[in-house]
C-alpha cells in the first residue's frame, strides 16, 4: 500500500516538473491538409474503430478540428467525414502556421507517454518478455508499451530496431542534457561504473543494448533487470547511465 501511494504522489510531481500539461482543446481548424503517406481514414478517433478507406498520397482533406493530440476530424474530397492521425509523417497542413500547436501537441503526447509508463511502476523484468501482455517487461517492451498506451504509436520490437526507427524519423542528440521529456534514450553495454571505463570508446559504433524514457531533470523511466525490481526511475548524472548513453531522440512530431 505504501509503495502504491508513493507512486501515486510521484507521478503528478514528475510530470508537472518536467513537461506541459498537454491538454489540447478541440478547436475548429478548418485548414487544408495533404496526405503524405497512405493512412487509414476511420469512422471514430480510435485505433480500434472501423476503417472507412485508405487516404492516398497527394489527396487533400479539410481539417475540421483536432479532437485530441492524436486525431484530426477531417472531410475528404467526396464530402465524407472521418478521422485521421495527427502524425506529420502521414498528414501535412497546407499553408497553416502550426508551429506552436505542434509544440503543444508534442508536449501533450510526451506527457501521456510518461503517465502511461508510470502505470507500470514495479512491473517485473523479464528478458525477452511477451509483447502481447503486460505481466512482465524487458526494456524495449516497456518503452513500446508506454508509447502504444500513451499515443497509439507502435514502435518496433527491440532496442536496436527502435534506435534505428528514431534515427530515421527524428532529430537525435548524443548529449543527454539536450533531451526533452518523452524522448527515448539508448545505451551501450555496461562496462563498469566509472567514467574511465568508457574512455576511448567510439560509442557510435557500439551495439545498443538498453533503452528507456527520459523524464527530464536528469531522470530516466525504464526497466533493466530482475534484481532492480522492474519498472523504476533512476538518476543519470554521474552514474553508468551517463557514461553508457549513446544517443536519444523523439518519435513525436
Amino acid at each position: 500500500m505504501r509503495k502504491k501511494l508513493a507512486v501515486a504522489l510521484l507521478v503528478p510531481t514528475l510530470i508537472a516538473g518536467t513537461i506541459l500539461s498537454g491538454q489540447v482543446s478541440a478547436s475548429a481548424a478548418k485548414d487544408d491538409a495533404v496526405i503524405v503517406k497512405s493512412v487509414k481514414f476511420r469512422d471514430k478517433p480510435s485505433l480500434s474503430s472501423e476503417r472507412i478507406r485508405f487516404l492516398q498520397v497527394g489527396e487533400h482533406v479539410n481539417v475540421l478540428e483536432r479532437v485530441n493530440p492524436y486525431w484530426y476530424k477531417v472531410k475528404d474530397g467526396q464530402g465524407q467525414t472521418g478521422y485521421v492521425t495527427t502524425q506529420s509523417r502521414y498528414i501535412s497542413m497546407v499553408g497553416a502556421s502550426t508551429g506552436e500547436e505542434t509544440t503543444q501537441t508534442a508536449a501533450g503526447a510526451a506527457n501521456n507517454v510518461i503517465k502511461a509508463g508510470m502505470k507500470y511502476w514495479g512491473t517485473p523484468y523479464e528478458f525477452g518478455s511477451n509483447r502481447s501482455n503486460t505481466r512482465t517487461f524487458d526494456c524495449s517492451d516497456f518503452v513500446r508499451q508506454a508509447f502504444k498506451d500513451g499515443t497509439g504509436i507502435i514502435l518496433p520490437g527491440n532496442s536496436r530496431t527502435q534506435a534505428a526507427y528514431v534515427k530515421k524519423i527524428g532529430k537525435t542528440t548524443t548529449k543527454w542534457r539536450d533531451l526533452k521529456p518523452g524522448d527515448i534514450m539508448f545505451f551501450m553495454s555496461y562496462k563498469g561504473s566509472k567514467s574511465s571505463n568508457y574512455s576511448g570508446i567510439n560509442k557510435s559504433a557500439q551495439r545498443i543494448t538498453h533503452n528507456g524514457i527520459y523524464l527530464g531533470n536528469g531522470k530516466i523511466l525504464h526497466t533493466y533487470s530482475v534484481k532492480s525490481g522492474g519498472v523504476r526511475i533512476d538518476s543519470i548524472e554521474g552514474k553508468h547511465w551517463e557514461y553508457r548513453f549513446v544517443f536519444g531522440g523523439s518519435v513525436l512530431k
